[in-house]
């Protein structure tokens, strides 16, 4: 096959999405204090980016190097599963996220623990029934005609896709509106017994709708082309409207780590004592709310 310059740049970007989400990944299940349901759920989010980029690398060397038709079915398969399992991931992190201000008293316990499990038994295994159905024989290698932008998945798998991405986009937009809702109260309630003044309030407030608009904004922009288009278009459109659209939302395993993991003030710590023995590895751990990731 001749070499297609977007297949490097993807496979250039599941190169960066696989070192960052490595390094997560590392750092979260081989500390033991990274137990609590928010790291777990930051862990499985970063597994799946992990796999996403893993399997960006490994489609272009199978394409290029071993193109078969199996080959295209099995990378296809990792490539659905480990995107689903990525955006269902953010989706219990905001659940987790809405519940530790929700149920504030009840948070820390061991239904928390359950619950949290529970979600991450449902995302993998949602994420992996999903990946095996162009394997089983849901794909248009038989019916070039039923084929949608992205092959060899059928026009009705992707529509699917499609409308569970804005179902689950409605969904985390509602709960973060709850989120600014229940933080902007909190916070009003919390300088009113410290004394606080106005502005310091004020500036509270805005600081935490700002990371929230983040969180919610930069989902919006790396997903929302790609799950458009995926509506509008069909086998006949061009490819360069896929890969315009779809490096977008490689983008999206490429900034959660940054988002979701590094901004975090112990998992900080734990890279710095990992890589160069800055911080001490016998320094307190601070327990935190999901509010805090």
């Amino acid at each position: 096959l001749a070499l297609n310059p977007w297949d490097v740049v993807l496979c250039i970007s599941g190169t960066i999405i696989s070192c960052e989400n490595a390094v997560v990944v590392v750092v979260i299940f081989y500390s033991p204090a990274f137990r609590a349901p928010m790291f777990l759920l930051i862990g499985s989010l970063a597994t799946a980016d992990l796999l996403a980029g893993l399997s960006l690398m490994l489609r272009f060397a199978l394409v290029y190097f071993i193109p078969s038709e199996v080959i295209s079915l099995l990378t296809m398969g990792l490539l659905l599963t480990s995107f689903i399992a990525s955006v269902s991931s953010l989706l219990a992190i905001t659940i987790d996220r809405y519940l530790s201000l929700y149920n504030a008293l009840t948070y820390y316990s061991e239904r928390t623990m359950t619950r949290t499990y529970l979600m991450l038994i449902l995302t993998w295994g949602a994420s992996i029934c999903y990946g095996l159905l162009p394997i089983m024989g849901w794909n248009c290698l038989k019916e070039p005609s039923a084929c949608s932008i992205v092959k060899p998945l059928t026009k009705n798998h992707l529509l699917i896709l499609s409308v569970s991405f804005f179902m689950v986009f409605a969904v985390m937009l509602q709960l973060y509106m709850q989120i600014c809702r229940l933080t902007t109260h909190h916070a009003h309630q919390i300088a009113v017994q410290r004394h606080f003044l106005a502005t310091s309030h004020y500036v509270t407030t805005r600081k935490g709708l700002a990371t929230l608009a983040t969180i919610l904004g930069t989902f919006a922009l790396c997903w929302l082309p790609f799950a458009t288009y995926c509506l509008l278009g069909d086998h006949s459109s061009p490819a360069l409207y896929t890969y315009a659209t779809l490096l977008p939302a490689t983008y999206n395993s490429m900034i959660n780590p940054i988002i979701y993991a590094f901004r975090n003030q112990e998992i900080q710590r734990a890279l710095g004592t990992v890589c160069c023995g800055c911080a001490s590895s016998t320094a307190p751990f601070r327990s935190c709310s999901p509010s805090d990731v």
